[in-house]
C-alpha cells in the first residue's frame, strides 16, 4: 500500500479481528499485533472460511509481536488503532500508547461488553474514541484458521454519543469500502445494550456448561427459557440506564437462537472457546460492569449475579492467555 492509503494497526487479532483484517486490508495498509496465534500467522497468514466472504481466503498481514515493534518500524503515524481484543480492564491503553499518536490516531473499539471506554477517553483524552456492537460469528481453530458464518455487521458510533460522528463517519466510510457491513449511530450505546442481550446471556452460559448454545438448549426443557430470562432481567438494566429494549426485540433474539436448534447450526461463542483454550475469558465486561450498574440503580438480577459468580470462579482458573 502506498502512503495515501490509511496506516491501520489490528490489536489482539482472533477469529473476528482476521475477518476485519482481511476486509480492511483491501483498502488501507494493515499491521497485527498478535500474540497467542503469532508464530503459525507470521509464516501462513490467516485462512479464512467464511459463508459470506468465501472459502480459502487469505491475508497475509505485517505481524508484530508488540506495539513498540510496529511503532520502529514506521515513522508514519497510525491513523487507526483496531482493538479486536478481549476486554480485560485496566491492561490495553497502557500497551498501545506507542502506537497512538495525540491528535491524530483514532481508536476503535470493536469489542464485546458495556461500559468498556471510560478508560481510553481517560488514558487518550486528545484522541477520538469510537466504539461499536459487533456481530460476526467466527471460530478460530487451529491457529490461523478461521470459521466465518451467518452474520457480519457493526453499529458504530463516537464516545461519548456527545462527541462529533466525523470520524466514526470516515472510519464507516472505509469499512464499507472494505466490503464490512458498516453503520454509524448518534448513541450507539442503545446498540450496544442490544447486543448485550446475547452477551450477557449465551456467552457465559456456554462457557459454564462447556456447551453451544444449541447443545444447552437440547439439555433440558428449562434451558431456553432460563436464556430468555437473563436476556429479560439485561433489558431491564438498560432501561434503568435511558435505554429501552422492547420486549418482542427481546423476543426476536431469543427465537433466533432458538430455530438453531431445528437447523442444528449451533454457535460457540468466545467465552466457551476461550475456556476450552485455558485462556481468561471477558467476564467483567460482559457480565461484571452489567451487574455493578444494576447494583448502582437497585435493579434485581438474580441470575445474573448468580452467573458472575460462577464465571469469576471459572475465570480464575484460566491462564493468563488473552
Amino acid at each position: 500500500m502506498t502512503a495515501d492509503h490509511p496506516k491501520v494497526l489490528f490489536f489482539g487479532v482472533g477469529s473476528v479481528g482476521a475477518v476485519y483484517l482481511y476486509l480492511i486490508s483491501k483498502v488501507a495498509s494493515t499491521t497485527a499485533v498478535c500474540r497467542s496465534n503469532y508464530d503459525v500467522v507470521k509464516e501462513k497468514g490467516f485462512t479464512i472460511n467464511s459463508t459470506i466472504f468465501g472459502n480459502g481466503l487469505h491475508v497475509a498481514p505485517n505481524v508484530v509481536r508488540s506495539c513498540e515493534e510496529a511503532a520502529a518500524q514506521d515513522s508514519r503515524p497510525f491513523d487507526y488503532v483496531i482493538l479486536t481484543c478481549k476486554v480485560l480492564p485496566g491492561i490495553y491503553p497502557k500497551i498501545i500508547k506507542s502506537v497512538v499518536t495525540p491528535g491524530h490516531t483514532v481508536i476503535a473499539l470493536l469489542q464485546n461488553g458495556i461500559g468498556i471506554e471510560e478508560e481510553y477517553l481517560e488514558a487518550f483524552p486528545n484522541n477520538p474514541t469510537l466504539t461499536a456492537a459487533t456481530y460476526c460469528a467466527t471460530v478460530q481453530r487451529p491457529p490461523g484458521v478461521i470459521a466465518h458464518q451467518e452474520v457480519e455487521r457493526l453499529e458504530i458510533g463516537s464516545y461519548p454519543s456527545s462527541a462529533p460522528n466525523t470520524h466514526a463517519q470516515a472510519f464507516t466510510s472505509l469499512l464499507q469500502q472494505a466490503g464490512a457491513t458498516a453503520t454509524v449511530f448518534d448513541d450507539v450505546q442503545a446498540k450496544r445494550w442490544y447486543k448485550l442481550l446475547l452477551n450477557a446471556s449465551w456467552n457465559p452460559i456456554c462457557a459454564l456448561t462447556q456447551s453451544s448454545d444449541v447443545q444447552f438448549m437440547q439439555s433440558s426443557e428449562d434451558a431456553t427459557n432460563f436464556v430468555l430470562d437473563v436476556m429479560l432481567e439485561t433489558r431491564e438494566i438498560a432501561l434503568s440506564q435511558g435505554y429501552d429494549i422492547a420486549r418482542a426485540e427481546v423476543e426476536a433474539q431469543w427465537e433466533r437462537a432458538t430455530r438453531r436448534v431445528a437447523t442444528g447450526k449451533a454457535v460457540e461463542p468466545s467465552m466457551l472457546q476461550d475456556v476450552k483454550a485455558g485462556r481468561k475469558t471477558e467476564v467483567e465486561a460482559i457480565v461484571g460492569n452489567t451487574v455493578r450498574m444494576a447494583r448502582a440503580k437497585g435493579v434485581p438480577c438474580g441470575k445474573l449475579e448468580t452467573i458472575y459468580l460462577l464465571m469469576k470462579s471459572l475465570d480464575r482458573r484460566m491462564g493468563g492467555g488473552a
